[in-house]
Formats: C-alpha cells, structure tokens, sequence
C-alpha cells in the first residue's frame, strides 16, 4: 500500500497486531509511549468502551505528530454476557475468565483509531466467538504452557486454545485476534485521500 509520503506508526508493542500490519503490506514504526490511563465510567455501554480506549490511547500519544505522521493505535475488548473482561492478571483470574468462556458464545470487539496533525478516525468491528465446553485440565494446561497474561479475555485464538477449544466463529478471524486489519487497510485507504 502506498502510504503517499506518509510514514504510519503503530502505537502498540503487541506481537500480534505487528504481525498482522505486516501483512497488508505496509511499513510503518512502533512507539507505544503513552500517558493514557485506560478507565472509563461504570455507565459506559459496553460496545463503546473499545472506540473510546482506542481514541484515548491516540490522543495520549506522548508527543505531538508530525505533519508526514499518522498513528493507529488498537484496543480489543471481550464481553461475555455483560461482563467485560480484560487483561487477566493472575493465573487464577486467568481460569476464572476461561471457565466463563466455556461452553458459551461471547463477543469480541475491536476498534482502531488513525490520526494525523488535522483530524482522526476511530472504527469498530464485532466478531462473535463460541467455545466448546472447556475442561480443568485444558484450562491449566493452556495457561501454564501459554501464559495469557497480555490478552483480554485470557485467550489468543491463535493459540493451543483456540486450536482445540474454539468451534464456531461469526465475523473475522483478525478481529479476535486483536488487529481487523479489513477495516484497517480500508479506513487507511479513505484516510489518505
């Protein structure tokens, strides 16, 4: 894709979503420094809360853009029922989240936000997501061999438990990763015109 003299930084340190930028072709930097605290208001409605994490992380960026720059910042939020789920911080967090994924569908919702020195752009996408009836020993033994402590909902579908754990899917396979980079790759090509 022809960034036409732009230069595009992905403000997050996620394996994941660097991966997938790379692979709509294209270059871009990484700088996460950030002064955005990621809370919100208890009365929030739970689709928005991903739109409005994304947009504060641009807008925390920790200097201001230059007028070649444009930054895209991501944030993926798992809802299961009316419980938002985000970053386990202990194993047993962890297990908790995944024995409430089991057996149930739950939604994934990932939003982008584009930003330039003049305007931004921020853009959500919804995937739906059903695990099989998950058992103990799946549940520990994914979390001791795959640690998923930097991941909402206490999963990466492109992980061992998306492998065996994960039998149906509505929507895309890169938004439950983290990055939609469809929406991405379109919301870019508008953003430059």
């Amino acid at each position: 894709m022809d960034l036409k003299g732009k230069r595009l930084i992905l403000g997050s340190h996620s394996p994941r979503r660097q991966e997938l930028l790379s692979g709509i072709g294209v270059e871009f930097t990484i700088d996460a420094e950030n002064t955005f605290e990621e809370t919100f208001p208890d009365d929030t409605p739970h689709e928005l809360v991903p739109a409005m994490m994304s947009e504060g992380k641009s807008l925390g960026f920790h200097r201001p853009l230059e007028d070649d720059e444009i930054l895209l910042t991501s944030d993926t939020m798992v809802l299961c029922g009316k419980r938002i789920m985000g970053k386990p911080h202990s194993p047993e967090e962890a297990a908790d989240m995944l024995r409430a994924l089991s057996g149930k569908w739950h939604e994934v919702i990932t939003a982008i936000t584009l930003r330039d020195k003049e305007r931004h752009q921020t853009c959500s996408d919804t995937a739906r997501v059903h695990f099989k009836d998950l058992t103990e020993e799946e549940i520990s033994y994914y979390i001791e061999k795959c640690r998923p402590f930097d991941k909402a909902g206490a999963y990466g579908i492109q992980e061992w438990i998306g492998y065996i754990g994960i039998d149906a899917i509505e929507g895309s396979f890169f938004t439950i990763m983290g990055l939609p980079v469809h929406l991405v790759y379109s919301t870019l090509k508008e953003f430059l015109k």
